[in-house]
């Protein structure tokens, strides 16, 4: 039961981070990216600190293990991932920026290679990161004109993917013993504490009027309640019983979900390049995840 539940958990975190993607969009248009990111998780720590203190045990973090999660989700998972890529994308196009962004899964492997032997990958896997890589590719399809363009933000791009690639394989060597709902809320807050400090230090100085216009509220809604609370929650949930790099997997799916939403929502294309892309991802993950697949089938065949 726990695979179908861990399964179903997936697919809400790629849905929830694909469309995540329509309302930073949209709220860009109104606010600075520092202080866009900082709102979103400054709601998103209330919500999570505030049902771990009513429905959770251990929402007090103790250990050295819990402050060191704490720190991991707030310096890398949070602070750095966000803001990175929030600024990256005001250099690049979103196409690109989604393809760099989808080496996340590639890079989890690597810096697991060194500090997590036990979750390395098979030839037979690793191969399986690169088809979905290429599939990616397929699914977003970047100007080849302007590949070599920004090279500023394509570098913020990937340290973003970077820092979220080594702040999910840092995280399981922590060892919290508070509940990971509480840690993740301790954590946005952090996050969201370090990113107010550097869109102060940046010069951003909305109006309030900005903040509360419904064109704002409405996708910041969207990203605090859903995309992050929830996604958040879901996230690192995975990440105690699963290996980082696949989790991070769904960097894969995201681009997909992305597509589609824009299709059902935005009344963007959706051309058969993009849906060969999708098979090509499917094809990746099924080479990734073939055990896991395999016993789900020979299950089902009992």
């Amino acid at each position: 039961m726990s695979r179908y539940r861990d399964a179903g958990l997936f697919a809400f975190l790629a849905a929830a981070w694909g469309g995540s993607f329509v309302a930073i969009e949209v709220g860009l248009d109104s606010l600075p990216p520092l202080l866009f990111a900082a709102l979103r998780y400054d709601f998103g720590a209330v919500l999570l600190v505030a049902y771990a203190a009513v429905a959770r045990d251990r929402w007090l973090p103790r250990t050295r293990g819990d402050y060191r999660s704490i720190l991991v989700i707030g310096v890398f998972l949070i602070t750095a991932a966000n803001g990175l890529l929030f600024v990256g994308q005001q250099y690049t196009t979103g196409g690109v920026a989604a393809i760099l962004y989808s080496l996340n899964p590639v890079l989890t492997t690597g810096f697991a290679r060194s500090l997590l032997p036990d979750d390395r990958l098979s030839p037979l896997g690793l191969l399986g990161l690169l088809v979905g890589l290429a599939g990616v590719a397929l699914v977003v399809r970047p100007d080849p004109a302007n590949l070599l363009a920004g090279t500023t933000g394509k570098l913020l791009v990937v340290l973003s993917a970077a820092s979220v690639a080594l702040g999910s394989v840092l995280l399981r060597r922590t060892a919290p013993t508070a509940d990971s709902v509480a840690t993740t809320g301790w954590g946005m807050a952090v996050g969201a504490l370090l990113m107010h400090g550097a869109s102060l230090v940046g010069g951003e100085t909305p109006r309030v009027a900005d903040v509360l216009d419904p064109q704002v509220l409405l996708p910041l809604g969207y990203l605090a309640v859903v995309a992050t609370a929830a996604a958040y929650a879901v996230y690192f949930g995975l990440l105690e019983r699963h290996s980082p790099v696949q989790v991070n997997l769904v960097s894969y799916l995201v681009p997909i979900v992305t597509a589609v939403a824009g299709w059902l929502l935005l009344d963007e294309s959706l051309t058969a390049p993009t849906v060969v892309g999708f098979l090509v991802v499917l094809v990746g993950f099924s080479l990734v995840k073939r055990e896991a697949l395999a016993g789900f089938v020979s299950r089902r065949a009992a």
